[in-house]
Formats: C-alpha cells, sequence, structure tokens
C-alpha cells in the first residue's frame, strides 16, 4: 500500500494532496538512468519532486544508478536498489534495460518510459498494465493517429500530408492506421521513406 501511493503520487495523479501529509512518511526512490544524476534531465526531474513535497534528506531518500556506460551492469544495480528496499524504481531506457529490471524483481513498482511499452509486449496495458510495470509511451502508434488529429484541426484547410517514415524500421501497422484516419477526414497522406539524414531534405521536396 506503501507503494503504491508514492507511485501514485510520483506519477503526479495525487498532486493534490497536502504536502503536509506527505511529510509524514518518508520515501525510499530507486532511480535506474543513462545518464548521470547532474544531467539536465535529471536535475529538472529532482526539482519537480521537489516542488510537488518531496524534498531529499526530509521525507525522500534517492538511490542512484546510473547504467549509460554499463549497459551490462543493469541486473546488477537493479539487485542493489531492491537490496537496500526501494520503493518505487523509475527508469528510462531501452526494452532490454527494461526487461532486465523486471526480471530482478516481480513485486517492487518499476515506473519505466520507452518507445512503447505495449507494442514492446512490456506491458499488456497501459491502461490495465500487468505485473509490475507501469509508464509512458512516447512513440506508440496509437499515438501517430492522435498527432496527425491535432496536427489536421490546427490547420483549417489542409488537404495534403506528407509523412517521414525511417526505411531501416517496420511501420507498415503505424503507416495503414495513419492513412485510414487521413482517408477518414478527406485528407491525402503521402509516404516519403528515408534510409539517410541526407535524404530528408529531397523527400521534403517531394522528389523520389
Amino acid at each position: 500500500m506503501r507503494r503504491r501511493k508514492f507511485l501514485t503520487l510520483l506519477g503526479s495523479a495525487a498532486v493534490s494532496c497536502p504536502l503536509a501529509a506527505r511529510a509524514q512518511q518518508t520515501y525510499r526512490l530507486g532511480c535506474l538512468l543513462p545518464l548521470p544524476r547532474d544531467a539536465p534531465v535529471n536535475i529538472a526531474f529532482f526539482d519537480e519532486l521537489r516542488r510537488r513535497g518531496f524534498i531529499e534528506g526530509q521525507n525522500l531518500t534517492i538511490e542512484y544508478r546510473a547504467y549509460g556506460l554499463h549497459f551490462d551492469l543493469i541486473s546488477e544495480y537493479a539487485a542493489e536498489l531492491i537490496k537496500v528496499m526501494v520503493d518505487v524504481i523509475t527508469m528510462v531506457g531501452t526494452d532490454d534495460a527494461i526487461r532486465a529490471t523486471q526480471q530482478a524483481t516481480k513485486t517492487i513498482p518499476i515506473l519505466a518510459m520507452s518507445d512503447d511499452m505495449v507494442g514492446s509486449r512490456l506491458v499488456g496495458s497501459m491502461a490495465r498494465p500487468d505485473g509490475n510495470t507501469t509508464g509512458v509511451s512516447i512513440l506508440a502508434r496509437t499515438l501517430f493517429a492522435k498527432r496527425q488529429e491535432i496536427l489536421i484541426e490546427a490547420v483549417p484547410g489542409l488537404r495534403q500530408i506528407a509523412f517521414l517514415a525511417e526505411a531501416n524500421i517496420d511501420q507498415v501497422a503505424t503507416l495503414d492506421a495513419l492513412q485510414e484516419a487521413a482517408r477518414a477526414q478527406n485528407i491525402d497522406l503521402s509516404i516519403h521513406w528515408v534510409a539517410k539524414g541526407e535524404e530528408n531534405p529531397r523527400a521534403a521536396d517531394g522528389s523520389r
């Protein structure tokens, strides 16, 4: 129950809880991240925790492990976090990194961020994740259609959209969904495949 409460607070789902009530408990946050602790993105993360009432040295203890230069030690770092009994493990990384952490613990909640949590089968569902893992998908297929929908709404009268697709990645299902969504709104969606960065300008000009 204690871990579930902390996970909820960490995910900003209960930001309206009084800070005084949070201060009555001390939480132990395990961080398994690729960058050093003093990386700007991490500083911003800890600043946000502090703003929401989680203050290191008062009601929060942070156990930090940076695996960026030691990918082969992820399982060992995860074991260290488990040994010190963290309440939650938060991590950003590749699918393999998250799976290694999942294998290390089946009980401590894992709050992860990856390209596609469901598509990579890290969780069965974002709405009802199975096991002890939840998190954020930043490139999930379902998000592409939503972004396209927002673009169409933001540009009145839009009739044509060009999509640059990386040739080295299997995106057939994603592109089919985008095409279907575009047709439903009478939008002409053209796909331009690129394999190298230098091909982007040519694709943007509409040439093949």
